[in-house]
């Protein structure tokens, strides 16, 4: 029979395992499903803890079932949908895309990137390394639209698709209307829907965006480079990858029947995956995400991405390019 773990005395009062109780009256077993999981209690611990008192009662609830399948949101996998806000969460960034089967395509970053290729750069702003790119850097407008939460898991393949842990990824897309910030007629001076973040050790980047509506003339989409350190993100020549993601046909069309993307449904309907100018050779095998949620608490958008150092990038900027590669 499991015996109650001992406490120790501190001049502040009894502890366990270095952390003070909660309740200094109680035995550690009755100190409640908070202080349980704050001591990092192993799993086996815990279950020899639930039979000696009622207090472990809250934190059995919290254990994985039988099954394995998670009982809190705490472990929630890649599918749980998002929240209203389409926020990064600490869910939503530790649920990493599985490994590809190849590496990340290299393919043109369009007539927009906004890294100083081709026009302005975005990249030397202050406050570019952010999560939400809704709004603009100044503090401009905010873009409208579906929520987005988009998960990148970037795998460094040249040495053993280990997480690329401190690679910078840049993101950019196009809004509702299929317009880019910086350049699109009008909205020349915003800066919204552009980011970046920075790898962490489970492989992740996660940006809190907009569903990307779908212009004339290419499949929906999402724009990105990796960069090697965040350093790097200051000359578009240091990219590492550039490439696209591909966005799953079943999303889209639930998404562009909401009245924020009035020419979205009729723009899609006049493109494939294969008649699309950068997806068009493989249908996007290994660019095509996964996409899980609705439009009312949001879409979580995610894409596995293996960057190989070894090989010489060949993609880039297309000053002047037509629609098709936009």
């Amino acid at each position: 029979m499991s015996r109650i773990p001992d406490t120790q005395m501190t001049p502040d009062g009894p502890a366990y395992e270095g952390r003070l109780l909660d309740r200094a009256d109680e035995p550690v077993v009755d100190q409640g499903a908070p202080f349980d999981i704050r001591t990092l209690v192993s799993r086996r611990g815990i279950l020899g803890l639930v039979v000696l008192g009622a207090g472990t009662a809250t934190l059995a609830a919290c254990a994985p079932s039988a099954s394995g399948a998670a009982t809190t949101t705490a472990t929630a996998t890649p599918t749980a949908t998002p929240t209203a806000s389409a926020t990064p969460s600490a869910t939503a960034t530790s649920a990493a895309a599985a490994l590809p089967s190849g590496e990340i395509p290299d393919e043109t970053a369009g007539p927009y990137p906004g890294d100083g290729s081709n026009g302005p750069d975005i990249l030397e702003q202050s406050g570019i390394v952010r999560s939400d790119l809704r709004s603009s850097l100044d503090g401009g407008a905010t873009a409208s639209g579906v929520p987005m939460t988009l998960n990148l898991t970037i795998f460094d393949s040249a040495n053993g698709d280990v997480p690329f842990a401190g690679a910078a990824v840049y993101v950019w897309h196009c809004d509702d209307q299929g317009r880019y910030s910086m350049y699109s007629s009008g909205i020349e001076n915003e800066s919204y829907l552009r980011g970046v973040q920075v790898v962490g050790s489970d492989g992740v980047v996660s940006f809190t965006s907009i569903f990307p509506g779908c212009y004339d003339g290419r499949w929906p989409h999402i724009h990105f480079e990796v960069y090697p350190n965040v350093d790097a993100i200051t000359d578009a020549s240091n990219a590492i990858a550039t490439s696209q993601v591909a966005l799953p046909q079943a999303a889209c069309d639930v998404v562009y029947a909401d009245a924020a993307y009035p020419s979205s449904a009729s723009n899609l309907t006049r493109v494939s995956l294969e008649s699309d100018n950068v997806f068009g050779d493989d249908g996007g095998a290994l660019e095509l995400a996964t996409a899980t949620g609705d439009n009312t608490t949001g879409w979580t958008v995610a894409l596995g991405v293996r960057v190989d150092t070894a090989t010489t990038p060949t993609a880039g900027a297309m000053p002047g390019g037509a629609p098709g590669g936009r």
